[in-house]
């Protein structure tokens, strides 16, 4: 079926991206689905910033890319031996979960190897790619097939921004009619991830003191769900405009990253969301001893953060890594929307702007500055 998607062309192109364009718009054929998968046509995808890590070549994925992996739809069809039912919506989760590797026996702590290598590839778990374009003969070079057809890979294995998508059943959770697709868009990525890292990884006590450390997405995301648990919660960010929306949203101590040793600031539990060294070491200085440190940003390859080894053994601390926030989907989305439906988790208060797929490369821009929380693609 032909479809209209926002493709990566390249993934170093330079900022600012409105000017530059590595995102363009178009038709593009859409496969049917095959065992397993389903077709869902999607009503909202959100900017993420492991979709500008993509972009601005932290990590480097096959290119062109239909970029998008923060999404909810409607099952409009599905291949041979799919449960799911036509009509139901779905939230898209970027990382696909095979259940039978070692990985997925380890409750969520560790990303499937399967779904990772597809990932990593641009492909689907069930193989191969369900995406392509036609190209001008003159410019059937590398990658483009007989007849100046080109493959086209997929970005976590949901390709969201897009009208349509093809994906694996591992790829999807189902979720109640009652919830609208721009809460179900955010419990795919920043939900799942930013919770997950308070509540999978970090596990706080109850009446323990929670802190974040970049108020993006995923880490209001991870305020949010943090207040909705009753915690005390520290927002750390150097805007002050998220350090305001933090205290609105449940925040009893918001402050710039200087402010931390300043008042000596401490949490058992730190969650670092900025994906960056210095948010790191931030964070690390903000745990208290025998408190666990979160990771779930995502830095450039070369990025070094510097840190105590000896605090780690005299204070008893711990460093956790957290992809996805350490998170079995089909397990961890009925209790947020749970939490949503109860009125603790007010995810409208995470969107910040509503665009067209055209206005993606501008989206871009403001993500990059910061100024952003999560910005939806509407169709």
């Amino acid at each position: 079926m032909r479809i209209t998607g926002a493709v990566l062309e390249r993934c170093d192109a330079p900022a600012p991206y409105a000017e530059s364009l590595p995102v363009t718009v178009g038709p593009l054929e859409l496969a049917p689905p095959q065992a397993g998968e389903v077709l869902v046509r999607i009503e909202v995808a959100g900017l993420c910033h492991s979709d500008l890590s993509v972009v601005d070549g932290s990590r480097v994925r096959p290119v062109p890319m239909l970029l998008g992996h923060e999404a909810a739809g409607i099952v409009e069809a599905t291949g041979p031996g799919a449960r799911l039912a036509v009509g139901q919506r779905v939230v898209m989760t970027f990382l696909p979960r095979c259940g039978r590797c070692a990985e997925c026996a380890t409750d969520g702590r560790l990303p499937c190897s399967v779904g990772s290598a597809a990932n990593a590839a641009g492909t689907l778990v069930g193989g191969g790619r369900r995406l392509s374009r036609g190209v001008p003969s003159a410019g059937a070079g590398a990658g483009a097939g007989a007849g100046g057809v080109q493959e086209v890979h997929h970005h976590l294995g949901v390709s969201a921004f897009a009208t349509h998508a093809v994906v694996s059943e591992t790829s999807v959770v189902a979720v109640d009619a009652d919830v609208p697709p721009e809460v179900a868009a955010l419990l795919g990525c920043a939900v799942l991830t930013g919770g997950g890292a308070v509540v999978n990884a970090g596990r706080p006590a109850p009446g323990d003191r929670v802190a974040v450390v970049g108020l993006g997405g995923v880490g209001m995301a991870a305020l949010l769900v943090a207040v909705a648990l009753g915690h005390e919660v520290i927002g750390v960010d150097a805007l002050p405009a998220k350090l305001e929306l933090a205290r609105e949203l449940g925040a009893t101590t918001a402050v710039g990253p200087q402010e931390v040793a300043e008042r000596g600031l401490r949490a058992p539990v730190v969650v670092e969301a900025a994906g960056s060294a210095r948010a790191f070491e931030t964070a690390y200085a903000l745990t208290a001893p025998g408190g666990t440190t979160v990771t779930v940003g995502l830095p450039h390859p070369d990025a070094r953060a510097s840190v105590s080894p000896l605090s780690l053994t005299a204070e008893a601390r711990t460093v956790v890594g957290s992809y996805l926030g350490s998170a079995v989907p089909g397990r961890d989305i009925p209790r947020y929307v749970e939490l949503w439906r109860s009125g603790r988790l007010p995810l409208d208060a995470l969107v910040s702007d509503r665009i067209t797929l055209d206005e993606l490369p501008a989206a871009l821009d403001r993500l990059a500055s910061g100024a952003a929380l999560r910005q939806l693609v509407m169709f």
